[in-house]
């Protein structure tokens, strides 16, 4: 694989370096002379590095124009039928322009969207100053994609009252039922008047959209133009990506799981930059001085004598003040909850996010024990390939579970996006004795075989993988090599995903040589494809489950093959590969599981209401009349209360923590609250509570089992 890539980049490096990005003029428009490189450069490395390469033609061109469009306009709430008129000319002609490298048609939507937002903003501050009529018979259609473009101010400006009414509308039940509520409760209570509930909800309502102008107004024009970049690069297919540098960064905090800095989330409302959460562990944790709610006013670093204002500043720019290199420090002036101003010192460090990481839980049923494992993504360090991973994580707590002598081990994969190809390979490797894992196919249709590379099994007993319609990438990886090797049964929707594609990130500056014009970001670019070791592709199939659930995604179109220009399923030849025998009962057992499926009433009733969430999303029309809303509103919570009774399942298994966590809690009382909580929806969990069923049925070969090599521990 890294031999792979590396050739994949020695080969675009060959083909930049001939071009001209040696450039270190700055010409009066910076940002223009910028976006124009970046055009050029994006586009060789599409053409000449994507698997899949597409001609950049008409069609393209049409598919940029469109999706663009829709990208910063979704709702059809700014441009006008004229503005669509003035952008036509170029419906056709991006490819000549990407291939020209010319922004013309970026240029003139970027200005006509900035004057229509300057002019949507006067719309809502002026319709929110007087008050609604719900007694009006009037209703909304939310399908924004069939709503044609306004055709004048007057009619863009109706759109926008019926969207301000339709949000002031739903505010204004809300606090109609909290007023009746409280005087249920409390019979000499003096509910509000109808006129100061309309009040209320129309203050809600015009806070909700300074915010959103607030926010707006921090986004530059290179923000923009990322949107447009994304446009062009997606039509290749939905997973090639461009990231701004700030974008870039952040995914790799997503990949990794960890971060410098002081350890607090943080939100701009408005001016303000405020604590929405303290993560545990980090420096702010440990200093207890910060607290949610909190809000930043100054930062100053440890070798400033002033400090920097943060009132009004984009949240990115202050994030940026903020975070730096472990050991550093920063010292935060801070309007605390209590209304005190404190100047707070913090020491910055290494960050980890814990809701990325592998978690593991016991459970005991009729005196045997089993483990659970939640993998949330196949984490790894892009920078380090050294620090923590998935795959070292996972060895470590099947080593901790089988100090507690667990009988039989569930991965939950449900919800897990993918991740690390190396990770992936690591942990099936841990399963089985010796074998390919997944095979990978490049553009030049060289197919490569990935095997595990560690003779040693380190947990050789009954395995169960639970997935849904959200695991993709790597979980489908893992989940069709237990499936293909028999090794494990796999439990949960009808299919996953179906991204059967392999990503790697480019930088893009490694081939900006002398230049000013700043940070180019990288471009995530689908470079292969991988392949079941029996030669099938997860590409828009995905994972079929050994045993089908319903769950509340079963009837929702959310796969690879809903999204725009997935790559095309197929398959190659399969690898040399050995089922697993070591198991005396598998298909029986496969069996047992469907006909006790078949018979929950719980899974009937979940069942129940993914089909009613199917048809709760088809409802486009909403009335604006009161009555009538309250009338749709109050049939949709009577039935949606026949459903309760999923939350209201118990499977009376119980879950406890491993010995190290334990500890860990004497020390960290919120990653103590975290695993109570996360035991707490295990026990209500009919998936896992079916897994463990299955792991009691699975019986091992004993005299396979003797003959496998040396398990680790």
């Amino acid at each position: 694989m890294k031999r792979n890539y590396k050739i994949f980049l020695l080969g675009l490096l060959l083909a930049v370096a001939s071009c001209s990005f040696t450039t270190n003029k700055i010409d009066t428009d910076q940002d223009s002379d910028r976006d124009q490189v970046l055009i050029e450069l994006i586009s060789l490395v599409l053409t000449r590095g994507h698997y899949s390469p597409k001609d950049i033609n008409d069609n393209f061109s049409q598919e940029v124009y469109k999706d663009y469009l829709n990208g910063i306009d979704s709702r059809k709430r700014y441009f006008l039928e004229s503005d669509l008129k003035d952008f036509e000319s170029f419906e056709h002609e991006i490819d000549d322009e990407i291939l020209g490298h010319k922004i013309d048609f970026f240029n003139l939507t970027y200005d006509r969207l900035q004057e229509r937002m300057e002019d949507t903003k006067g719309f809502y501050e002026e319709l929110l100053e007087k008050p609604f009529d719900f007694s009006k018979d009037e209703s909304i259609n939310t399908k924004y994609d069939e709503l044609e473009y306004a055709a004048n101010k007057k009619e863009l400006k109706q759109r926008w009252r019926s969207q301000l009414k339709f949000s002031t509308l739903s505010t204004y039940y809300d606090l109609k039922e909290q007023e009746e509520k409280k005087q249920e409760e409390d019979k000499s209570y003096e509910p509000k008047s109808d006129v100061a509930l309309e009040q209320e909800a129309r203050e809600t309502t015009k806070k909700s959209m300074d915010e959103f102008y607030s926010l707006n107004n921090d986004l530059e024009r290179k923000d923009w133009f990322t949107i447009y970049i994304n446009s062009i690069v997606e039509v290749f297919d939905p997973h090639t990506f461009y990231f701004a540098p700030e974008d870039k960064e952040r995914f790799d905090i997503q990949m990794s799981g960890s971060l410098e800095g002081i350890g607090a989330r943080l939100q701009k409302r408005m001016d303000e930059i405020k604590i929405v959460d303290v993560i545990s562990g980090g420096p702010a944790w440990r200093g207890e001085e910060l607290e949610v709610g909190d809000v930043i006013q100054k930062v100053r670093q440890e070798d400033e004598k002033e400090s920097v204002s943060l009132i009004g500043m984009p949240l990115d720019d202050a994030v940026s003040l903020i975070k730096g290199p472990k050991g550093t420090k920063v010292i935060l002036t801070v309007k605390k909850v209590s209304g005190s101003i404190e100047e707070i010192v913090i020491i910055r460090d290494v960050v980890e996010i814990e809701e990325t990481y592998a978690k593991s839980s016991m459970v005991e049923k009729e005196g045997k024990s089993y483990g659970v494992i939640n993998l949330p993504k196949f984490y790894f360090d892009m920078e380090n390939s050294n620090n923590r991973n998935a795959a070292t994580d996972i060895e470590k707590e099947i080593i901790a579970l089988k100090k507690e002598n667990m009988e039989g081990l569930v991965v939950d994969l449900r919800n897990n996006g993918g991740g690390s190809l190396s990770s992936v390979v690591d942990i099936a490797g841990l399963f089985i004795k010796e074998g390919p894992i997944v095979q990978v196919r490049s553009g030049d249709n060289k197919v490569e075989i990935l095997p595990d590379t560690d003779d040693s099994i380190l947990w050789d007993g009954p395995l169960v993988i639970l997935v849904n319609e959200l695991s993709a990438s790597a979980s489908e990886i893992l989940a069709a090599a237990m499936q293909d090797y028999k090794r494990a049964i796999i439990i949960g929707s009808k299919q996953t995903y179906g991204k059967g594609t392999v990503q790697g990130v480019v930088d893009l500056n490694r081939w900006m040589r002398n230049s000013e014009l700043g940070d180019m970001g990288a471009l995530k670019i689908t470079r292969q494809k991988f392949y079941r070791v029996n030669g099938g592709s997860t590409q828009l199939e995905g994972v079929k489950s050994d045993v089908v659930v319903p769950d509340r995604y079963s009837y929702i179109d959310l796969g690879e093959k809903d999204m725009n220009n997935p790559l095309p399923w197929d398959q190659i030849d399969s690898a040399d590969y050995d089922v697993w025998e070591g198991y005396i009962d598998f298909d029986e057992t496969i069996k047992s599981s469907k006909e006790r499926m078949a018979k929950n009433e719980q899974l009937k009733i979940i069942d129940e209401s993914a089909r009613w969430i199917k048809e709760q999303r088809g409802v486009d029309t909403f009335s604006l009349n009161y009555e009538e809303y309250k009338t749709q509103l109050k049939k949709s919570e009577k039935t949606a209360e026949r459903f309760d009774a999923i939350n209201d399942y118990n499977s009376n298994l119980t879950f406890t923590s491993l010995p190290y966590e334990e500890e860990l809690f004497k020390t960290d009382s919120t990653l103590a609250e975290k695993r109570v909580r996360w035991h707490e929806n295990l026990s209500k969990d009919v998936y896992v509570e079916e897994a463990i069923h299955v792991l009691e049925d699975l019986k091992l070969n004993n005299f396979k089992k003797s003959k496998v090599a040396t398990i680790k521990d």
